[in-house]
């Protein structure tokens, strides 16, 4: 690559890590930063932990994006002394470093700049997932496991504190459902796209005659519920269960009947909450998972009557959304994006920034389809 060729690539990747700057609005979230760098410092801030915990998350959050753009700003500016001075020099090896690092730059702005389609009703809030386990027996609930993992390894890899609500472990391995908090900005916007079924393919560990299985595991994400969010449950519609926590293989890790599961009559919805020590604690932390559902289903009424109003008869997105092959070859692939890898185990460890950004951009697509 030539010298020009070079000027014209960096001048790109200045445009357009300009616009994502003022997308993200960096002047405000560095005025945040100092605003939450407060509350922290505060010495009772530990005594409401559900503040504490949301202010802390908060903030790590926030100067974990800062620190990633001002990165990448300096990787750009670095490439663009790099170029200069091998081409004063006429240095081959520099130039081939520089056009791999130049390539490597473009990934990640690309990467970054999937966060400026982010710009739905409730895309900025912290996401609350749901799995559960559906056909195919012992490795479904073991695939529902394994994706539990998947995406907390994601939150781990990116710094985003994770809270779990609930976790209910199958009698030979695995989990029926699991129930957990992504505290990050934009975690709903992000992992909304993974919503849907999704699907292993695989040599059955707990089959002794080594054949292969098909198992099914359902990916539900709702945003996190703010004070300003209207949605109201009248008490008499909510049925309280209350029991004994538990772990794997029914191992008691509480001797009182501390968690909680909600059950709202109307609409069949089922919460539990184990995490807490008390059971008001866990009632309350249930009810806010619950009302957080109970607004996701409300939007999903009122998105499903425009496109009933519109015509459009097409199916939902978020069913049977990727598949997870491990035999008798290794793929996994995303059937609306068409996304995929060959290469299973980076996904299961949480690499599944390609996957998002795919689906982000694929929903932005039919966003805009739909529109027109």
């Amino acid at each position: 690559m030539a010298g020009p060729e070079y000027d014209t690539e960096i001048k790109q990747l200045r445009a357009t890590m300009s616009t994502i700057e003022q997308v993200l609005d960096l002047p405000a979230m560095q005025r945040e930063i100092e605003d939450l760098g407060v509350q922290v410092a505060a010495p009772d801030l530990w005594d409401d932990q559900a503040n504490a915990t949301k202010v802390t998350g908060r903030l790590s959050a926030l100067q974990g994006q800062v620190e990633r753009f001002e990165a990448l700003q300096g990787r750009v500016d670095d490439l663009e002394l790099m170029v200069e001075l091998a081409t004063e020099e006429g240095d081959a090896d520099s130039l081939a470093e520089s056009e791999a690092e130049l390539g490597r730059i473009k990934k990640a702005v690309e990467a970054l700049e999937v966060r400026t389609l982010l710009s739905g009703e409730y895309d900025e809030r912290e996401a609350i997932v749901t799995i559960r386990a559906g056909a195919g027996g012992v490795d479904a609930a073991d695939f529902a496991e394994m994706l539990m993992r998947m995406y907390t390894r994601w939150a781990e890899r990116n710094k985003y504190p994770v809270e779990v609500f609930d976790v209910s472990y199958a009698e030979e391995a695995g989990i029926k459902s699991a129930e957990f908090a992504i505290r990050a900005p934009y975690a709903y916007g992000t992992l909304s796209v993974e919503v849907g079924t999704h699907r292993l393919v695989r040599i059955s560990p707990f089959d002794n005659q080594g054949r292969r299985q098909t198992s099914f595991a359902a990916v539900e994400v709702v945003p996190q519920l703010e004070e300003t969010d209207e949605i109201e449950v009248d008490e008499n519609d909510v049925r309280v269960d209350v029991f004994r926590s538990g772990g794997p293989g029914g191992q008691s890790v509480n001797t009182t009947d501390s968690a909680v599961r909600l059950t709202h009559i109307p609409t069949g919805i089922v919460v539990s909450c184990q995490n807490e020590k008390s059971q008001l604690q866990n009632k309350a932390a249930a009810m806010i998972v619950l009302k957080a559902k109970l607004l996701a289903k409300k939007k999903a009424e009122e998105a499903a009557l425009k496109k009933d109003l519109k015509g459009d008869v097409a199916a939902s997105w978020g069913d049977q959304m990727r598949n997870y092959v491990l035999n008798p070859y290794q793929i996994v692939k995303d059937l609306r994006t068409g996304y995929e890898t060959g290469n299973p185990q980076p996904v299961f460890d949480g690499d599944i920034d390609g996957f998002l950004e795919a689906g982000i951009r694929w929903r932005r697509g039919a966003e805009k389809a739909d529109a027109n």
